[in-house]
């Protein structure tokens, strides 16, 4: 079993290395992973220059790129043969609800299962990892990465996996959730007088939805959620199918 293993913190992430370390006793690992912290990059791909992959120790790869390009770059060329699983994090914090869709961890597993790889990305509850969360995460990944080489994933699926800190209640499959934050900019002037500004607002809670990623990790439990690749709104059609576009398009 071939497991690529990569993340958004970066190479050097204690988490990447503990989770590298419990999925090597499935098979062999090669990590492939930014050379820096790359939170919040989403979905991003590099395509306005060329890509840098050092080799920084055996099957240890060290890019000057998102958690996408790790991916592409590993799948198309890095890799003599495509990967059997692809697993990101573990993410320092969690990665529920609004967050998800900003999340490079998140994106890395998506842009594999787009390639028709199985994925799921891991993140922990907390800004500060203690050797016994991080334990946590990794033999729940290491537990997963089993049951999906023998039962597989549904078609254009993957999974994101968020585990609480401290004392965990068990395991929940989830629905996405809704965060909330106070949507704020700070502007400031530099020392030349020319204005700067901080993008994001302070966390301030989520939508207690029954059931949902953030509710779930807040009660103590691992969150296992199923996400896929195509975003189409189905249940919009209802509402929109009556709409008429004629006019719209400028023709006469």
């Amino acid at each position: 079993m071939l497991i690529l293993v990569t993340n958004d913190d970066g190479v050097h992430s204690a988490g990447l290395r503990v989770l590298s370390q419990a999925l090597s006793r499935l098979g062999e690992i090669v990590v492939i992973a930014p050379d820096r912290n790359r939170s919040a990059v989403g979905h991003a791909l590099t395509l306005d220059r060329p890509l840098r992959a050092e080799e920084i120790k055996p099957q240890v790869f060290a890019v000057d790129g998102t958690p996408t390009d790790c991916v592409n770059l590993g799948v198309h060329g890095l890799l003599q043969k495509r990967p059997d699983l692809v697993v990101s994090g573990i993410n320092r914090g969690s990665n529920v609800g609004d967050d998800i869709s900003y999340s490079g961890t998140v994106c890395a597993a998506l842009e594999a299962t787009l390639m028709g790889l199985p994925a799921f990305a891991v993140s922990l509850d907390t800004d500060h990892f203690s050797e016994k969360d991080l334990d946590l995460a990794a033999f729940f990944a290491k537990c997963l990465a089993e049951k999906i080489s023998i039962e597989g994933l549904p078609k254009e699926t993957f999974l994101n996996v968020n585990i609480p800190s401290g004392r965990c209640e068990g395991v929940q499959l989830t629905r996405q959730g809704r965060r909330r934050y106070e949507e704020t900019v700070v502007s400031k002037q530099d020392p030349r007088g020319r204005c700067y500004y901080w993008l994001g607002g302070s966390n301030v809670g989520f939508e207690d939805i029954p059931g949902s990623d953030c509710s779930v990790l807040q009660q103590g439990f691992i969150s296992v959620t199923p996400l896929q690749t195509n975003m189409t709104n189905e249940n919009s059609y209802p509402e929109m199918e009556d709409w008429s576009f004629s006019g719209m398009t400028g023709a006469n």
